[in-house]
This record gives C-alpha cells, sequence and structure tokens, in this order.
C-alpha cells in the first residue's frame, strides 16, 4: 500500500476463476501521482484489452475523474485467461502506490 509503484510490463499477473464479460474498469491508489498522471494498461493473453489506456490524473486517487476515460476493446475473458497489468507512468514528481483495479462486469 505504500511501496512507489514501478514502471513495467506484467508487475502482476493473475488468471480469470471464471468466463466474465467487463463492462467498466476502474484504478485507485493509496498515494497519488502527482507532477505526470498514472497509466496503467491491462491485458488478456498478453493482447491489451483496451484503446485508450487506463489513467489517474495528477493528484487524483481514482481511474473514475480521469479526464480522458478508458477505452475498453476487449470485453469477454474466457475461464483461466491470463491478465497482467502493466504500469506504463507512475507520476513524475511522486510515485503512485497501492494500486488496485476493478474490473466491473458479469459472470458468464
Amino acid at each position: 500500500e505504500t511501496t512507489d509503484l514501478e514502471t513495467g510490463t506484467a508487475i502482476t499477473t493473475f488468471r480469470m476463476p471464471y468466463g466474465f464479460t467487463l463492462t467498466d474498469l476502474r484504478a485507485s491508489v493509496t498515494t497519488a501521482p502527482t507532477g505526470s498522471p498514472l497509466i496503467v494498461d491491462v491485458n488478456r493473453n498478453g493482447a491489451t484489452i483496451i484503446n485508450t489506456k487506463l489513467s489517474i490524473d495528477d493528484g487524483e486517487k481514482t481511474s473514475t475523474t480521469a479526464a480522458v476515460p478508458c477505452d475498453i476493446t476487449t470485453s469477454v475473458f474466457a475461464d483461466d485467461d491470463e491478465i497482467t497489468i502493466d504500469v506504463d507512468a507512475r507520476g513524475s514528481t511522486v510515485a503512485g502506490s497501492g494500486l488496485k483495479l476493478t474490473f466491473i462486469g458479469v459472470q458468464t
């Protein structure tokens, strides 16, 4: 929760526990990034699922207030799909920390 985020690919990896249709995607942090936004990419089986990446604006703690909303391009997940999270930017003055993603949708 308090360790500064680092940029990189596959910062975390998990598998979908069941089929899922994604309707919204949100991010939040414990410490807000400052100096520049925090930018996150989500990948399913190695390919991005979003056209406009998920972001948390400078000084904010949630993606729900982002000036540019996330654009989901792949919304259908199968049981056991591998999901990886990339951190493309973390804030240039103060790095965000305590990143959490919320996948909103319905089990299929």
